[in-house]
């Protein structure tokens, strides 16, 4: 049975009718169609979906739809304002720390939400709030460097 579910994602409301079995990755992709969070292994590992919900990292492939009603969502798409990246954004591009992106928009996630709660984060503590997100080109230096950069500016 379907049900009715508001979800605030990227400051604007957004009404979906869905089976409530429905993952929130599944909603933003098929239904809202915010295809930046990337579908990855749907088990809650890799972290290529991570969002940001009420400021804190979550793989959006383990959170039910229904469960993220009330909640602030924050997507790669809501990253930026307008045609200004977003100073993690910037560093990951001028670090060299995106290959292939498929992991960068949880990546880049994951690193807002560590400087927003540590603006000075010390080199452990960067590569432990990116512990979830798998990068399998970069080897992770670069975006290590990426990161530190942001939180300088």
């Amino acid at each position: 049975m379907k049900q009715l579910v508001t979800l605030k994602i990227n400051g604007e409301s957004y009404e979906v009718v869905i089976e409530p079995r429905r993952t929130l990755l599944e909603v933003l992709r098929e239904n809202l169609s915010l295809t930046g969070t990337k579908k990855g292994c749907e088990e809650g590992d890799c972290g290529a979906c991570t969002v940001l919900m009420d400021g804190n990292p979550v793989t959006s492939c383990l959170v039910l739809a229904i469960e993220a009603q009330d909640k602030d969502i924050l997507t790669i798409e809501g990253l930026a304002k307008g045609q200004q990246l977003h100073p993690i954004q910037e560093a990951f591009i001028n670090h060299g720390a995106i290959q292939c992106g498929f992991c960068t928009p949880g990546m880049i996630l994951s690193a807002k939400a560590l400087l927003d709660k540590n603006p000075a984060p010390t080199e452990e503590e960067t590569r432990r709030a990116i512990a979830g997100n798998l990068c399998r080109c970069t080897g992770y230096i670069k975006i290590i460097e990426a990161i530190k950069a942001a939180a300088q500016k």
